[in-house]
């Protein structure tokens, strides 16, 4: 549940309906699916049985697995890609601090009369947005604190079982929407047409979310892996884990497309969805501020989840490397996050820089060297000794063929977002 809490974020509900509405559709997520499969898969066996092999963070891990001769470079590198994580972090808290703040609005029977402004208003109110960010901060610390199973375990299971019973009430209303029928058919009938209208953005667009959704490369996953015993094999997990992520992503565009439907919004509408597209919906619907209150806390929830396993990433992390205790550990980790979080509160653009640095350049780059040292007996860990270790416990066992698919399919793919990602930021 851990690991799935990481996986499942706001790329599900956010960035998931909006590329599918750009991209034709049904077509789109059946494409999106195949890459799922053909990357996702793959890349989380791998990190999760890094993090399992050597039952530490991904710093400690690599070099404790890798040969002596190379365990420098690597106790180097996974320093390196671990900082991923608290790049991740230093934007990412200042969204889910957004997201309290329209939860709450929305709770108090606020619903704005035009919610460009409401939205461009809040982000020009440094104060309350570094207030909201200090809360996410605060709560993520100290269920750290609180340790793996009394806190971490107990409350991301709480957060998300309630998370999906929530977006099932959610999918349960926009189905009885009176446009819920037209939402369906563009969501669920391919459209094949729109899809190859602009093929390479649309293949770009479903191997990135595929690769993306799961957070795979610097390290989140890893400790996920560390946390779990020989006594399931971490290929049933991984499928679990993508199942649950999978079925989030799926239930919000039931959410997303009916109800746009019915109120004339267009499936296309881009990153401005959520904060502005949405809240003029809910301001039409009948009971709009308790719909409206559910939405946005089912995206708090979504927001925390993977803000606290991350979070947990970087303490382990700390407690690996320089052997600190947990509790000084996670006093650091959130004053370091809230201090350096405070840029992307101060001054427009900040915060789209950090995510480019970690979705186009950290996720990537770290996934292919992840793949590379799972693979490779000479420099990294080595097939059989990862095959080994991800095999063992009850469930399904990782076939030897897979080994070629991540030595030579699934580089060529990384590469291929990787390029295809860095094209398209200097080129929009």
């Amino acid at each position: 549940m851990l690991a799935a809490s990481s996986a499942v974020g706001l790329g599900n509900v956010w960035r998931f309906p909006y590329i599918v509405g750009r991209n034709g559709g049904a077509a789109f997520v059946l494409v999106y699916l195949a890459f799922l499969v053909l990357i996702g898969f793959p890349l989380l066996v791998v990190e999760l049985g890094i993090g399992r092999g050597a039952q530490r963070s991904l710093a400690a891990a690599l070099p404790a697995l890798a040969p002596p001769r190379t365990a420098a470079f690597w106790r180097r590198l996974g320093t390196l890609l671990s900082s991923g994580c608290f790049v991740l972090m230093i934007y990412y808290t200042d969204v889910a601090g957004w997201l309290l703040k329209y939860t709450g609005d929305f709770a108090r029977g606020h619903l704005a009369a035009n919610p460009e402004s409401a939205f461009a208003a809040l982000l020009a109110d440094r104060p309350t947005c570094a207030a909201a960010l200090a809360v996410v901060v605060v709560l993520a610390t100290a269920v750290c604190l609180a340790g793996v199973v009394k806190g971490i375990e107990r409350v991301t299971k709480a957060l998300m079982l309630s998370l999906l019973v929530i977006l099932a009430i959610l999918a349960a209303r926009a189905l009885t929407l009176p446009g819920a029928a037209e939402g369906l058919a563009f969501y669920l009938k391919p459209d094949w047409g729109a899809f190859l209208a602009h093929p390479e953005s649309a293949i770009a667009d479903a191997m990135g979310q595929a690769f993306f959704t799961l957070s795979l490369g610097i390290g989140s996953m890893t400790i996920c892996g560390s946390y779990v015993g020989d006594e399931r094999s971490l290929v049933s997990e991984t499928a679990w884990i993508i199942v649950i992520d999978t079925i989030v992503a799926l239930l919000s565009g039931l959410v997303i497309f009916p109800t746009c439907a019915t109120y004339s919004v267009p499936y296309a509408e881009g990153p401005g969805l959520i904060f502005v597209a949405l809240p003029k919906v809910f301001a039409q619907m009948p009971g709009g501020c308790f719909w409206g209150f559910l939405f946005f806390l089912f995206l708090s929830f979504a927001a925390l989840t993977t803000v606290i396993a991350v979070f947990e990433c970087l303490i382990a992390g700390l407690m690996d490397s320089l052997g600190m205790n947990r509790v000084r550990a996670s006093f650091l980790v959130g004053l370091g996050v809230a201090v350096l979080s405070l840029p992307c509160v101060l001054w427009e653009g900040v915060l789209g820089w950090e995510d480019f640095a970690v979705s186009q350049v950290w996720l990537p780059l770290g996934a292919l060297a992840q793949g590379f040292f799972a693979v490779n007996s000479t420099y990294g860990w080595g097939w059989k000794a990862f095959r080994r270790s991800v095999s063992t416990g009850v469930g399904w066992k990782l076939p030897d063929a897979m080994r070629y698919h991540l030595a030579i399919v699934v580089p060529l793919l990384i590469l291929a977002v990787f390029v295809a990602g860095l094209i398209r930021s200097f080129t929009s």
